[in-house]
């Protein structure tokens, strides 16, 4: 079950609508299990936290958010509003798309629910690749026509990625929610292979027990060889097909819940079972040219010359690629813009569903 760390932005006392998150200062406390009990097993686990800056938050709020959103995005909303009762919430996170009428992705997006929130006022957090936030809310403002919603960037926090250092399985990590002041901490709702997702402005590392800083060509490249794409780089938007790019895998569309913008090739390709192709994650072997391979790049059927697909993105060695399912055992290759030949060996995650592998 995802978990959430929640905060309530507004002072004991202090008079403000109830979806307003005003940042406010609290004492810094480690968002792990015993955390306050030096020498526990647990304070031995250590953490990367990976500071996003390649990611961006839009705040979506008012009476009505709900009906808004969901006639846009792939998936349900997560819950919003406070934690009731003592048992753990439900996940305070969602991954989904915003998708083209032609049923292609435009964006992708983690949602949050916000604490504030109350059932005649519900406000969420949208997480989007930064270089398009300001796209992303002309998009939505297009949509809102009458509807009573407010649509704003939210630059006073800050998206983390959380990973475990050593080999420890992620879902038995001990992290887990609190109620504290600026900071949403949530299990990655696309796989647990992704860790927690941590929205703060404070300083990431210093809020996770053994936590340290990592560097983003590290956190890409583990993302790349989870086959996870994250933004437009691996999403181009009006290209990308949601179900090609392992939406289903992801958690991030709901088939039961009512219509929204792009629905019918999605629904229509889940229900005929076809999908040819997918986004699988490649490792390559060879000398790379300085600049990488450019994304669109084809990759090829060694034995054969047939095409199997082509190059999406990558760091270093590892990446993406769109290639046919069948083809993906190889061998197979990329000529570079250099004329030289690059070895691609593709690869099925092991957390994906066993019917797909």
């Amino acid at each position: 079950m995802a978990a959430a760390l929640l905060l309530r932005g507004a002072a004991a006392g202090r008079r403000s609508p109830a979806w307003l998150w005003r940042p406010s200062w609290t004492p810094r406390r480690c968002l792990a299990r015993g955390s306050g009990v030096r020498g526990s097993p647990e304070d031995s686990v250590a953490w990367t936290c990976f500071r996003l800056d390649e990611r961006a938050l839009l705040r979506v709020r008012g009476p009505d958010t709900a009906p808004f959103l969901l006639g846009l995005l792939t998936n349900e909303l997560p819950p919003s509003g406070p934690p009731t009762g003592a048992a753990q919430p439900s996940a305070r996170a969602a991954y989904a798309h915003f998708l083209n009428v032609q049923g292609r992705t435009m964006y992708d997006v983690i949602l949050y629910g916000l604490p504030e929130s109350t059932e005649e006022a519900p406000g969420y957090l949208l997480e989007c690749d930064s270089s398009v936030l300001g796209t992303l809310q002309k998009y939505l403002a297009i949509y809102k026509i009458r509807r009573k919603v407010a649509v704003e960037p939210c630059p006073e926090l800050h998206v983390w990625a959380v990973l475990p250092c050593g080999p420890q399985v992620p879902e038995a990590a001990p992290l887990e929610e609190r109620v504290e002041a600026t900071t949403i901490l949530a299990r990655d709702p696309r796989t647990v292979r992704m860790g927690w997702r941590l929205l703060t402005q404070d300083d990431g590392p210093a809020l996770v027990p053994g936590g340290q800083l990592g560097d983003l060509q590290d956190y890409r490249m583990y993302r790349y060889q989870q086959g996870i794409p994250e933004g437009i780089r691996d999403l181009p938007p009006g290209t990308a097909l949601p179900l090609e790019s392992n939406l289903a895998f992801m958690n991030g569309v709901s088939f039961t819940k009512g219509c929204y913008i792009g629905q019918e090739l999605t629904a229509r390709t889940h229900h005929t079972g076809v999908i040819r192709k997918r986004l699988f994650p490649v490792r390559l072997e060879g000398p790379l040219p300085a600049d990488g391979i450019s994304p669109g790049t084809s990759v090829t059927v060694t034995a054969t010359g047939q095409a199997a697909g082509k190059f999406r993105a990558g760091q270093g060695h590892v990446g993406l690629a769109l290639l046919r399912s069948e083809t993906i055992k190889g061998p197979l290759h990329i000529k570079t813009s250099e004329s030289q030949q690059v070895a691609v060996t593709a690869s099925v995650p092991d957390w994906w569903p066993t019917a797909a592998k």
